[in-house]
């Protein structure tokens, strides 16, 4: 089959290959190595994550004292995968029905996670407005995966549609 010369050759080209590789990439990082002297030639700005945009602040009772609630409708559709509006009608979130000033964790039949049940009080505007925003945040290791509704004015349309069923 193979006599040993033609072994010899075909591991010596092997071999030759491979050093001819690593020279290569000794040569090139040589040659393109990139190291860091001094100062930046130029430096980049970008805006701070935390600052805030150049609207101004606006009271959250304005914005629901003007809300839609056509459009709390609308925004409703991104709720209604999981909450219903009928009472007592608990999907994989429980009813919202009523649940403006409703106190919290008190929808009967349906199981809250320790963090709601464990909160206590009511269900208030502003309060349904901070659990909104982030529910995450406001309830930490509540099981609601919702990433929250980060405009203020859909979460003003949103509580004002509410209001008006069942409140």
């Amino acid at each position: 089959m193979f006599d040993t010369m033609t072994l010899t050759k075909a591991t010596a080209g092997l071999c030759g290959a491979l050093l001819v590789l690593l020279l290569g990439k000794w040569v090139a990082e040589e040659l393109y190595h990139v190291e860091a002297h001094g100062e930046a030639s130029y430096v980049v700005e970008v805006a701070d994550a935390g600052a805030a945009a150049d609207e101004p602040e606006v009271d959250f009772s304005e914005l629901l004292a003007s809300a839609d609630v056509g459009k709390g409708a609308k925004v409703f559709k991104k709720c209604s995968a999981c909450h219903k509006l009928e009472a007592g009608v608990n999907s994989t979130g429980p009813s919202l029905y009523g649940i403006v000033d409703r106190p919290k964790a008190a929808e009967a039949g349906y199981a809250y996670s320790g963090t709601l049940a464990g909160m206590g009080g009511d269900w208030t505007v502003d309060n349904l407005n901070a659990f909104l925003t982030k529910p995450s945040a406001y309830a930490p290791g509540t099981s609601m995966s919702f990433s929250g509704l980060k405009k203020d004015k859909d979460r003003a349309n949103l509580i004002a549609y509410l209001q008006g069923i069942g409140g």
